[in-house]
């Protein structure tokens, strides 16, 4: 189990967690090491271009959402580097990136399931 399943888990428990994920695949929106919040989020909310933390075909990615399909209730997860992750369903999506490096991700305000009343 990975460090982001960890988070996954936390999150998807309603905690909003900060943290330093790793690696190059979301550069230049998150560099390695950068500090993220990700908070809890409802999925019917998510547009193109957010970024999420969401399971793919086993493996959790904070990555990007490329695609959406509501009426099968998924969304296509990719890089931003070309990559596409995959289709995972609503119920995969844990959370949405709401700040890097304490500046706030545009569009990500208002998606949490409280704002939604669920």
């Amino acid at each position: 189990m990975g460090m982001l399943d960890g988070v996954a888990g936390r999150v998807a428990g309603g905690a909003t967690v900060e943290f330093r994920p790793t690696g190059s695949s979301m550069v230049p929106l998150i560099r390695s090491r950068q500090q993220v919040v990700v908070a809890p989020v409802d999925p019917s909310k998510l547009e193109t271009g957010d970024i999420v933390l969401a399971r793919v075909a086993g493996t959790v990615y904070l990555h990007l959402v490329s695609a959406l399909d509501p009426a099968r209730r998924r969304v296509q997860i990719s890089n931003n580097r070309g990559r596409v992750n995959g289709w995972t369903g609503h119920d995969r999506v844990f959370g949405i990136c709401t700040s890097v490096d304490g500046v706030a991700r545009p569009g990500a305000a208002g998606k949490s399931p409280a704002a939604s009343g669920r």
